[in-house]
């Protein structure tokens, strides 16, 4: 399946969905709950949000982050900072399509991610990709949140 198949995939599985907040995380098997995702994410309304690619090559204050894991911690702040200008925050996140450089670092992605999610877990792809179109990125995160009324 090619990035563009997987992404239409998606589009089409998510153009239905109305407003109003609920989203319902289908549990998964005990690796699936180990490695922090769910095999579908169900949602009924709440406004879409479609995140671009994000990555986090760039602290705060502007200086390079080269390690793996200060990157896809940086993504996931990143990824909070976008959702909070459209009402959300990372718990809205209901699937998300990661692509890492380095196939070794897919289990440190995962321990990540869990700190990230606690519970309610998104559906989520993780990719190997070649190139970035920057060279100092290793990881780079592109979601899906359903943002709904807050009471």
């Amino acid at each position: 399946m090619t990035i563009r198949t997987l992404s239409l995939a998606l589009i089409a599985a998510c153009a239905w969905v109305g407003y109003a907040a609920a989203a319902e995380f289908v549990e998964g098997t005990e690796r699936m709950k180990a490695r922090a995702y769910s095999p579908a994410v169900i949602t009924e309304g709440g406004r879409i949000v479609w995140l671009a690619g994000m990555g986090g090559s760039t602290a705060p204050d502007g200086k390079p982050l080269t390690d793996f894991a200060a990157q896809t911690r940086r993504a996931f702040e990143n990824i909070d900072a976008t959702l909070k200008r459209t009402g959300g925050t990372l718990a809205d996140v209901v699937t998300m399509t990661v692509f890492i450089r380095n196939q070794s670092d897919g289990d440190e992605f995962v321990k990540i991610r869990a700190e990230v999610f606690k519970s309610g877990f998104p559906a989520s792809a993780l990719i190997t990709a070649k190139d970035f179109a920057s060279p100092g990125i290793l990881v780079e995160i592109q979601a899906i949140a359903v943002v709904g009324e807050r009471n």
